[in-house]
């Protein structure tokens, strides 16, 4: 999704924003935040101004909330969960989908509880639809009745993900937003929140998520891990990453390489496929095969010194290059390859 938002931003002139959604304080530690921060260095997709930090900005997103309830566009609910639970249990009884929609939304200020706790929830339109204009997944149209009055501020006065992003979008001044598909149903509830308080809504580009090699959706035992991992694990290029990524899900006709600048002077959103990709590790491997061939001899043989350590000779590695990273498909296989160069006398024998 970086990689997809860097290309369109640097093809078309614009900028791309970085942001850090940290509300999940659990989640949202100091070394989550710099591995993500370090991958996308290390791919080099550098970002414009600074890192915004969504947790630091919670009482401007509070502030929208209010002025919503100001506006007609949400209002206070005192819903209780003993309420909320009877209210879901009715409606898996009568097989019908369980949609809120509260008895406080449509209560006058005067009538308001003023020593009990309270949501903000959006007033949801009871009829007609939505349309999401999509630029991968084309018009997509959902019905009113299918949205809920969704919570934008809960009960200790914290703002929710749906809110939060909206504002800060606006805020940042975002005029596209390219993200997983999983956020489509999303947009149509974070539409109103633009609607509401004025804005206008930014262009929508929902790209199809990633698969394993086996259908499923992607998870740690498909390779679903971080950047770092494929660079200190498995031994992976940048180049070679970024290039399986772009093609992961967008096409230019049959090409498998592509540069860093082709990619740029040839992304667009028309070539984004509408159905899953398959994460391929033999495909990532064969392809940074390709690109270890052609790296600099003396580059590479900085980064197998580094993994080798202590006794690493980087000029007898840089002389040796030509020859160890013909036929390996990651740098790993280099440093087996290297073995000989380091190895102690006597050398150990094997019985074979």
């Amino acid at each position: 999704t970086a990689l997809y938002n860097w290309l369109y931003a640097r093809r078309m002139g614009g900028k791309f924003l970085l942001r850090i959604e940290d509300t999940d304080r659990a989640r949202s530690t100091d070394s989550a935040i710099e591995a993500i921060l370090d991958g996308l260095r290390w791919l080099d997709l550098d970002w414009d101004g600074g890192v915004v930090y969504k947790f630091s900005r919670a009482a401007r997103h509070a502030e929208v909330a209010h002025e919503l309830v100001a506006r007609g566009h949400a209002y206070r609910c005192f819903l209780t969960q003993d309420e909320l639970a009877a209210m879901r249990a009715a409606a898996e009884s009568e097989k019908r989908p369980f949609r809120i929609r509260s008895p406080w939304r449509d209560a006058v200020a005067a009538d308001l509880p003023t020593d009990k706790p309270f949501v903000v929830r959006l007033k949801a339109p009871a009829e007609g639809s939505v349309t999401i204009s999509d630029l991968v997944q084309g018009d997509v149209t959902v019905a009113n009745a299918e949205l809920d009055d969704m919570i934008l501020l809960r009960s200790d006065g914290t703002p929710t993900y749906m809110l939060s992003v909206v504002v800060d979008d606006h805020d940042m001044g975002v005029t596209h937003v390219i993200r997983g598909d999983d956020h489509l149903n999303n947009a149509a509830r974070q539409m109103m929140i633009y609607h509401g308080m004025g804005w206008d809504v930014p262009v929508w580009s929902h790209i199809p998520l990633i698969h394993g090699s086996d259908g499923a959706k992607l998870s740690k035992r498909h390779g679903a891990l971080g950047v770092e991992a494929y660079r200190d694990e498995f031994g992976i290029l940048p180049e070679a990453l970024f290039n399986y990524l772009l093609r992961l899900g967008w096409g230019h006709g049959d090409r498998e390489e592509i540069t860093r600048e082709e990619a740029i002077a040839l992304f667009d959103l028309d070539g984004v496929g509408k159905s899953p990709s398959r994460f391929d590790m033999k495909k990532l491997e064969h392809l940074n095969g390709h690109y270890l061939r052609e790296a600099d001899d003396a580059r590479l043989a900085a980064l197998v010194a580094a993994r080798i350590g202590e006794g690493a000779d980087e000029a007898l590695l840089t002389q040796a290059m030509p020859v160890l990273k013909v036929r390996a498909k990651n740098l790993n296989e280099v440093v087996e390859g290297a073995a000989f160069l380091f190895a102690k006398r006597p050398l150990a024998m094997t019985e074979k």
